[in-house]
């Protein structure tokens, strides 16, 4: 027995632990069978998918992790990309050349890169929504045979993480698993009711629970839905926190409820479906990434390639991956990829409103980052190791954000009584006109320790730098003994 109990009293008076809201940056991880076709359909976004071709958005999305659903739907560049390429074998012929490539496999290189890069943490995909498993489960799944890797993956990431310093957790797809619910799913209220039922929901409670038994996950991020009710999941809550004291979860643990069970109905698909349609005809531009609804209980917030636009009173963390997909997808170019400072930009602004970032890595079937993935991980860890200082334990300010004379946008964090002020760009010059700011302060640059000069220009707020600005980008400068004002 342990402190927590299983009511959402008690689970919702346990405090966030503190070193997830102090390590802002983790990497996410999306690496199975379907990292041998690397293929999906190219319309752009998620939400782009569902904007124009909803009838068939889920099977069109770039998500190649969704690989093995898209190939169900004739028609689908996917289905024919698999026929031209591997005929009529089905997508379960994909595990023992996933388990023969594992060989070339090294987590200890995965995790120093990732520890490199700047993360304090690692959250690694288990099981995703094809059902299959990353470590060697005792626990037998009824529908699919043999429906794991031999080695255990998970085990032997979870160490290599740890033994550089980082913390270890695990994401399962609770909600979709298509060995349980092969029926192809199309559009968003298929999706949403296809969770399975019958044996499932004992299966995935025992998986959860092998996972926390075995690994002891610092975060335990579950995905899309639950198909338990509340009283149960409440108990796996409880009995996580007493066995991992410093256990953190995610949002997406909706419970199974009258509504969701209706969704298994098609009248009740087909109308939701009608809704949706109707809503993003009336609003083409509203639907931008994907952001849970909240649940009785959660340690954090998860916007999917979307982002909060101003500071949050709940934790929360963005998660996306570097592309439009999280597994990896052989069609990117570099134009498919986000820019370094577009990421870098992004976590910025997503810290100075109570936010961390869960970026993807997506690696190839052998294990291989790729390329473009490995050079922005550097990039977040060169810009970290110069400026860390500003995001690592650093809290939200007053206001998270300003804006300068040239448009340029600025960031705001806090930690230790210090002030730390971020210019989201590549500035130049001997000044700085910041709008609509008053502060006071001994001001040093935190790359090079130069110092820097505040003169109050009215409303607005100068920075005279002693040592040019270089265009290097995202420079911070740290204020100290900060007195503020004017702060609207």
């Amino acid at each position: 027995m342990g402190p927590w109990a299983p009511t959402l009293e008690s689970l919702n008076a346990r405090p966030l632990p503190a070193w997830y809201d102090q390590a802002k940056f983790g990497i996410f991880i999306h690496w199975g069978l379907w990292a041998i076709p690397a293929f999906a359909a190219r319309l752009g976004s998620i939400s782009d998918a569902f904007k124009t071709d909803y009838d068939r958005a889920v099977a069109m999305t770039p998500y190649t992790e969704w690989y093995a659903n898209a190939i169900k739907v004739p028609g689908t560049p996917s289905a024919e990309f698999h026929a031209k390429t591997y005929g009529a074998a089905p997508y379960e012929a994909f595990r023992e050349p996933f388990i023969e490539g594992l060989k070339a496999w090294d987590p200890a290189a995965w995790a120093e890169s990732f520890r490199n890069a700047g993360a304090l943490y690692v959250v690694l995909v288990t099981k995703h929504h094809d059902g299959f498993c990353l470590w060697p489960s005792g626990v037998r799944n009824p529908k699919q045979t043999g429906w794991s890797t031999t080695r255990d993956i998970v085990g032997e990431l979870a160490a290599a993480v740890r033994a550089q310093g980082m913390r270890f957790g695990v994401y399962y797809s609770g909600g979709i698993d298509w060995t349980f619910n092969r029926r192809p799913i199309l559009t968003l209220a298929d999706f949403m009711g296809s969770l399975p039922g019958g044996r499932y929901p004992a299966y995935a409670e025992a998986q959860t629970r092998e996972l926390i038994e075995r690994y002891e996950p610092s975060v335990l991020w579950n995905d899309i839905a639950w198909p338990t009710d509340q009283a149960r999941l409440n108990a796996l809550f409880a009995d996580y926190y007493n066995a991992v004291p410093e256990g953190v979860v995610n949002d997406r643990w909706r419970a199974a409820d009258l509504a969701s069970l209706a969704l298994r109905l098609k009248p009740a698909r087909r109308a939701l479906d009608a809704r949706i349609k109707k809503r993003m005809l009336e609003s083409p531009d509203a639907v931008q990434g994907i952001i849970p609804p909240p649940v009785p209980h959660s340690d954090f917030r998860t916007p999917e390639y979307a982002r909060f636009p101003d500071i949050q009173a709940k934790k929360w963390e963005a998660t996306r991956g570097m592309s439009h997909s999280f597994g990896f997808n052989r069609n990117d170019t570099e134009d498919d990829y986000a820019s370094s400072e577009t990421l870098i930009s992004d976590f910025i602004d997503g810290v100075a409103k109570n936010g961390n970032l869960l970026l993807n890595v997506g690696p190839m079937a052998d294990g291989t980052i790729p390329e473009p993935q490995a050079r922005r991980l550097k990039a977040f860890g060169d810009w970290l190791g110069a400026h860390g200082e500003a995001i690592y334990g650093s809290q939200p300010w007053v206001r998270a954000e300003a804006v300068t004379d040239q448009g340029m946008p600025v960031r705001f964090t806090v930690k230790s009584g210090d002030l730390y002020l971020t210019l989201l760009g590549r500035p130049t010059g001997e000044r700085i006109l910041i709008r609509d700011l008053t502060l006071a302060g001994e001001v040093r640059r935190l790359d090079s320790g130069a110092p820097v000069r505040l003169v109050q220009a009215g409303p607005d707020l100068a920075l005279d730098f002693a040592r040019p600005l270089d265009g290097a980008f995202a420079p911070v400068m740290r204020i100290r003994g900060a007195v503020a004002s004017g702060l609207g």
